[in-house]
């Protein structure tokens, strides 16, 4: 039940609003079962009209309790019985009923409204929390999760949480209260009957707790699947072009038609066990129901107790409604054991702690000054697989520094723990001569801008893209940033120009259209450090003069950081880094390197074949 409660602590002021939506409902819950009380004295006057009633007892100074209310009631209606005759006691019981029911559906109304603004806050504070968590992580993590599962977490197992946790108030609060004030009455109308009630009840509640446990375990294996089958959705999206090529569709659907099929085959047999619930609680209901009603009437027909017919029959129509609200508790708590485990799947993200975070004492770093220092730096994703060893680099202020060698060398690795993707596994990174870590994350990457491979963009407007990340961009520097880039002229023949949208990942746009946006991204951001990764690895030739050339502009008096596999962009390099196997075999300028004969010259030598 811990994450249960933990839900409802991301609703506001829930202290005030679970204050306000338990008066609201327990006033509906009393008035509703005043409608019930008043069947006993409407049977007295129906069953005995010719009865001039009993002798009206005042009950005296006022008490709040049951039993003052219970007796002024009967006093006022006796009284209004000898006065005025049977009729206008049966007005009087109507009216009653009436106003009762007013109020019963008022306060459950005003009870929904509160329940409802409780639900909606949770879910959006829930939604954003693992949302803020997600973009919190370290890109590690992102490595070794599913992409879909998290989706699937985000989406699915918020849904099920507002499905079942979230809706339960009124089955696992109002129920309950409901249950317990009938009992309460049914006390006052027979204490011995309702002891007798109590004992029979417990065997029901054991054969439901047997059913509620078997649902648990169900509930996580359906979770689990659901998350993969969103995880297929997206590879198969992500990757219909190569799908498509490789004839690979009855492959695809085979792999999603079997955990589609798991899938049902897990639910099914929640289903089964879920569903048996409710006709089982019913069917064990009326058994108690029909024992009571024995039990009951042969304490009526004996005359063993004091108990009337008339009162008889308001205790079998309160008992029958209880089980009503037994029945949807029932059925909240089996369904509820599925939210619970939706519920600890966005806990165990929201308990991620990042990897990567500002240490104690960071400062902000204002502009980037002087030098970038790798100092015998190792970096390894496990303990299996080190990709770095004993990195020893230094960068100067507006040097250009080319990473090359053989693919899977850690070349983007070494990139990547300038902006702290990663942490080093041993030694330092540098900059103006403090460690990273001395410096608040946001500070530090707010010097830098990256260049991918892949353009990443957004699905989105032209300007907005241009502008990501920096609020109210002035619209003169956003076009500054794409003339820069190269990107102006074809902007300006879009439908919309600097306001059409892009499409999901810039799908609209043309390869090296999408890279001289990502490169007016990077203008616009004024970067003091640029890292480029392959930046114009998968263009061709006409769109590579042109991304090359907005390329040049960016880094023109900037630190660059440039992997390269095409050794014909980096050629003016102040210093290349020939990286193989991790390690640093080579350090210089291009004919610096070619002139050695060693690796960077072989490579070159293969592309120039």
């Amino acid at each position: 039940m811990k994450t249960f409660f933990r839900v409802f602590g991301y609703a506001q002021n829930i202290g005030v609003r679970f204050t306000l939506y338990g008066v609201y409902m327990l006033i509906s819950v009393i008035f509703s079962a005043v409608n019930l009380a008043m069947l006993m004295p409407l049977l007295k006057v129906l069953f005995n009209p010719g009865e001039e009633g009993s002798v009206p007892v005042n009950p005296g100074p006022f008490r709040l309790n049951i039993d003052y209310v219970s007796d002024y009631f009967n006093f006022y209606f006796n009284t209004i019985i000898a006065e005025n005759g049977p009729a206008r006691a049966l007005l009087f019981v109507c009216i009653v009923v009436f106003f009762s029911v007013f109020i019963t559906n008022i306060f459950r109304y005003l009870s929904s409204i509160v329940s409802a603004k409780i639900r909606l806050d949770v879910i959006k504070n829930i939604r954003m929390k693992v949302y803020d968590r997600v973009t919190s992580l370290h890109i590690g993590y992102f490595s070794n999760e599913r992409k879909g599962d998290l989706i699937s977490r985000m989406t699915n197992d918020v849904l099920e949480v507002d499905n079942t946790i979230l809706a339960s108030p009124k089955s696992l609060f109002r129920e309950p209260v409901t249950i317990i004030v009938y009992f309460i009455v049914l006390f006052k109308i027979s204490f011995e009957l309702t002891i007798f009630t109590i004992l029979v009840l417990p065997v029901a509640g054991g054969i439901l707790s047997e059913i509620v446990r078997r649902l648990k375990r169900r509930a996580i294996q359906s979770q689990e699947s659901l998350g993969r089958i969103v995880n297929i959705l997206d590879e198969t999206i992500g990757g219909m072009r190569i799908i498509k090529a490789f004839n690979a569709k009855k492959y695809v659907t085979r792999v999603m038609e079997e955990e589609n099929e798991h899938y049902r085959k897990v639910n099914l047999s929640y289903y089964y066990k879920k569903e048996l619930g409710s006709p089982v609680s019913e069917f064990l209901g009326v058994g108690i129901v029909l024992i009571i009603m024995y039990y009951g009437g042969t304490l009526v027909l004996n005359q063993t107790s004091s108990l009337e017919a008339s009162e008889f029959i308001t205790y079998l129509a309160i008992f029958s409604q209880i089980i009503s609200p037994a029945k949807s508790f029932s059925q909240a708590f089996s369904g509820i054991q599925k939210g619970i485990i939706s519920a600890s799947r966005i806990f165990s993200v929201i308990d991620k702690e990042p990897e990567i975070r500002d240490t104690t004492g960071a400062v902000n770093i204002e502009r980037f000054s002087d030098s970038i220092v790798f100092d015998n730096v190792d970096f390894a994703y496990n303990e299996d697989n080190k990709v770095l060893r004993n990195i020893n680099l230094k960068i100067g202020r507006g040097q250009s520094v080319a990473l090359v060698g053989p693919s899977g060398g850690g070349k983007s690795t070494l990139a990547d723990l300038l902006p702290r993707f990663y942490d080093p596994t041993a030694g330092r990174v540098l900059l103006d001569g403090r460690p990273l870590t001395d410096y608040t994350l946001e500070s530090l990457r707010s010097q830098m801008a990256i260049v991918t491979q892949e353009s990443i963009l957004f699905n989105d407007t032209v300007f907005n893209n241009i502008a990501f990340g920096l609020g109210d961009a002035d619209p003169d520097r956003v076009i500054h940033a794409a003339q820069v880039a190269n990107a102006h002229d074809f902007i300006m023949e879009l439908p919309e120009g600097y306001n059409t949208n892009i499409g999901d990942r810039g799908l609209k746009l043309s390869g090296g259209q999408r890279q001289r946006l990502s490169i007016a991204r990077a203008v616009m951001k004024d970067p003091a450090i640029l890292i480029l990764d392959e930046a114009t690895s998968a263009l061709d030739s006409e769109s590579e003069l042109l991304v090359q050339e907005a390329l040049t502009n960016l880094m023109a008096n900037r630190t660059s950081l440039v992997i390269a596999h095409r050794l014909s962009t980096i050629q003016h390099a102040d210093k290349i880094v020939v990286i193989q196997d991790g390690q640093i075999i080579e350090t210089g300028t291009h004919d610096e390197l070619v002139s050695r004969g060693g690796m960077y010259k072989k490579l070159s030598v293969m592309q120039n074949t």
